[in-house]
């Protein structure tokens, strides 16, 4: 298998050679394209999913022809066919990012502060970032969560063997002795419990390992899966991955599995970390950046205003635009800060804001009607809007949008760009900013 076909979020995709070595599309042959359309067509998602077109759109140009769009959605995705896509997020550095190591450094550890991410404590260092896809990648996490459980010890149990003994043990099956012992009056078909580390943790594990060993096209990777294996020389795979899932207890005595168990349903039961899934696709690891950033964000800014403070929660709940007759249209900003009477609104927006003020910068409508509403249900004038540092509005000056009321009272809206790449620092400037 290849290299995989790597784009950025916002990229478009076209198939018309005349434009191959155009810097404004990225070129893929006519066969992968149509692939690539017909999985489009094919991709579903479930009741609470948006649509698929809010992640691959087609739209079409006069000249180029048909132009897949890439929206904010970050990962891999697998054809049927082995032919792999990989998007990347947009992330502005200042400076030349050879082999995208750098995004895939800095995406790695913004996937760090999700909460369903099954990775928390994987070591950037050992990973092979400019060798490896994001699906290798995630291979890695995993196998270094094996060593570290092979490490400390895989767990045993009581669990339930059944066997054809010489000897008396346990509880007789009748069914089975008779039917394995008509002419051997000599044995005993028995069910007993035996200490033994074939519990289902270890048999979700080793089935996980050994799909693994059939993806990865890593030699590395599969260095290391033959190396863990040992561990599971005398566990059983599983074959029936549901039916075992649904017997993982995680508790005090299982913690060095939980992370494992995530993971293993990921590989294991083609799970993604979206609501979306292919009928064409035989694997598929996809993130919403938006997503990405707000949790990467909240978790950055609880470290930072924590210290001083603040009380920093996100997804704040409790209010709502209408309480009458009834609560109505719930209102979730993505970081509300207390301190003290001062409250401060922090909204993120995975977007890229343009240097034109006449367009408002790029600044959506609705984004502003949004933060206006906070301000009035929150009682607040202090609203701020946090945008992904680029290059074309890195050093701009400050933005802000005042209204004022007769009384004096209004509403005060900043804007301010934060590098994710070196995002300690930004928010640093921005404590300095809130005084």
């Amino acid at each position: 298998m290849g290299k995989p076909f790597e784009v950025k979020e916002f990229d478009s995709i076209i198939c018309n050679a005349d434009y191959m070595d155009d810097e404004k599309y990225k070129y893929l042959n006519q066969k992968e394209f149509n692939n690539l359309i017909a999985y489009i067509h094919e991709f579903t998602g479930d009741a609470e999913s948006t649509d698929v077109l809010d992640f691959m759109r087609i739209g079409y140009r006069r000249n180029v022809g048909e132009v897949v769009s890439i929206r904010n959605y970050v990962g891999l995705i697998q054809m049927k066919n082995g032919f792999q896509i990989q998007v990347l997020p947009k992330i502005a550095f200042g400076e030349e990012d050879k082999d995208n190591v750098k995004t895939k450094k800095v995406f790695l550890k913004m996937l760090r502060s999700m909460k369903n991410f099954p990775s928390k404590t994987f070591n950037n260092a050992s990973l092979k970032i400019d060798q490896m896809n994001l699906y290798e990648l995630f291979i890695n996490m995993y196998l270094q969560e094996v060593r570290q459980l092979v490490k400390h010890g895989i767990k045993s149990s009581y669990v339930e063997q059944k066997d054809n003994l010489y000897y008396y043990k346990g509880k007789l099956l009748v069914n089975e002795h008779v039917r394995e012992n008509l002419i051997h009056k000599e044995r005993f078909f028995v069910s007993y419990d035996a200490f033994h580390p074939n519990r289902v943790e270890n048999r979700l594990a080793k089935a996980t390992l050994i799909k693994l060993q059939k993806l990865t096209t890593s030699a590395e990777n599969s260095k290391e899966i033959r190396q863990l294996l040992t561990a599971f020389e005398t566990v059983d795979a599983s074959v029936n991955y549901a039916k075992d899932f649904s017997k993982v207890v995680l508790n005090r005595n299982t913690k060095d599995y939980e992370t494992l168990m995530q993971w293993s349903k990921v590989f294991l039961m083609n799970k993604s970390f979206t609501t979306f899934s292919g009928s064409t696709v035989s694997r598929a690891l996809l993130f919403p950046m938006e997503s990405v950033y707000e949790s990467y964000v909240a978790q950055q800014m609880k470290k930072v205003m924590g210290a001083e403070g603040w009380d920093v929660s996100s997804q704040d709940k409790g209010h709502y635009l209408f309480t009458a007759p009834k609560k109505q249209f719930a209102l979730r900003p993505d970081l509300v800060m207390k301190k003290d009477d001062r409250i401060i609104i922090l909204d993120t927006k995975w977007k890229s804001l343009v240097n034109n003020e006449r367009i408002n910068y790029g600044i959506s409508q609705a984004d502003m009607y949004q933060m206006y509403a906070y301000s009035k249900k929150y009682n607040t004038s202090e609203i701020w809007l946090l945008y992904p540092a680029n290059d074309e509005m890195r050093n701009h000056e400050p933005i802000k949008f005042e209204e004022r009321e007769g009384d004096g009272t209004g509403t005060t809206v900043n804007v301010y760009f934060i590098d994710v790449d070196k995002i300690e620092d930004s928010l640093q400037k921005l404590k300095i900013r809130l005084g």
